[in-house]
């Protein structure tokens, strides 16, 4: 059996899920990523009622479909970051609270931690997530940054994400980062410093998703290949770089999205640049059984339109390792 292909809801949380899971049953998908944003998946909710998470999961199987990863982003952003207004657009009321810094930290914290208890009570063993990071506003060194500075970054990100960790334990669910600019891993040598920085903690893994990777120059394949064990959940989504007019560089010349001046943007599943003929053979050979997660985004298209041919598109790239050597049948017994 071939990897099942589900739609992460976060680009979707206009519609209510009501609407949203016949749409994705009619654009081909076998199963919802869950955004914790508009009525997809409440986390609070879950906690306080036994019968909203058997009203959520009737409304999924009566459409056929599944849920195994539930994705809490936009909360997770705000344990780490620096805050400020731009948090406030993200983030619930109850967490924003006053805007006091700390006090967002402290509660979106808290909140991922409810997240892990809401994901087991819903049956679901992994969420994907972001984590900010005290030190991306100073990714490019100047003035000047000694190893001592980037030290002090990882090591908030450790003491913030212990207990965090620790839940994730208890409740056997999985932490999975989605590896992002603006995260404390953005690439293969910051992800193997936050799994340094957490002492190498069984249930911080990741999101693997190559689209944040490939306009960098990371070879998104060998990330796969790197951190064998520790993906949980993957995200199909596509990106095209170098293809501006050259006013535009990688960080974005402060453009939108869809902007045709900008070197990277990304597109819909399969129109981009992403191999992803090389992502799925490097899955089969590290045995990574999860759900291909479609994150559609692509600013030029009807989005009814691109996530329904990247299902199919999917579906047809995928396949099942092969149980035995092709050239088995030359030796001889």
């Amino acid at each position: 059996m071939t990897r099942p292909v589900t739609l992460f809801t976060g680009q979707w949380a206009d519609l209510p899920l009501a609407e949203l899971a016949p749409l994705a049953k009619r654009m081909g998908y076998d199963g919802l990523e869950l955004a914790c944003g508009g009525d997809h998946f409440d986390v609070q909710a879950a906690l306080a009622d036994a019968q909203y998470v058997k009203d959520k999961r009737a409304l999924l199987e009566w459409h056929g479909l599944h849920c195994l990863a539930i994705g809490n982003h936009l909360v997770g952003q705000a344990v780490c970051d620096l805050i400020d207004e731009r948090h406030r657009a993200i983030l619930p009321p109850r967490i924003w609270g006053d805007g006091d810094p700390e006090g967002v930290r402290q509660r979106a914290a808290r909140e991922l931690i409810d997240t892990a208890r809401a994901a087991a009570k819903f049956g679901v063993k992994t969420v994907t997530c972001f984590t900010g990071s005290s030190i991306w506003h100073a990714i490019y060194a100047f003035p000047p940054i000694g190893q001592a500075y980037w030290d002090k970054g990882f090591a908030d990100f450790a003491q913030r994400f212990a207990p965090i960790l620790e839940a994730f334990e208890q409740q056997d669910v999985n932490f999975a980062l989605e590896v992002h600019p603006t995260e404390i891993a953005f690439d293969i040598a910051s992800a193997e410093r936050a799994i340094a920085a957490v002492g190498g903690h069984r249930r911080f893994g990741f999101n693997f998703d190559p689209s944040h990777l490939g306009y960098q120059g990371v070879d998104y394949v060998q990330f796969i290949r790197r951190f064998a064990g520790r993906i949980h959940n993957v995200h199909m989504k596509d990106v095209w770089w170098g293809k501006g007019d050259g006013s535009v560089g990688v960080f974005g010349g402060h453009t939108s999205f869809g902007d045709a001046r900008r070197y990277w943007d990304f597109r819909s599943v399969g129109r981009g640049m992403i191999d992803f003929e090389s992502i799925i053979v490097a899955l089969n050979d590290t045995g990574y059984q999860g759900p291909l997660s479609v994150e559609w985004e692509d600013n030029r298209m009807d989005r009814v339109h691109g996530a329904t041919e990247s299902a199919a598109f999917c579906k047809r790239l995928d396949f099942k390792p092969s149980t035995h050597a092709f050239d088995a049948v030359f030796t001889r017994a």
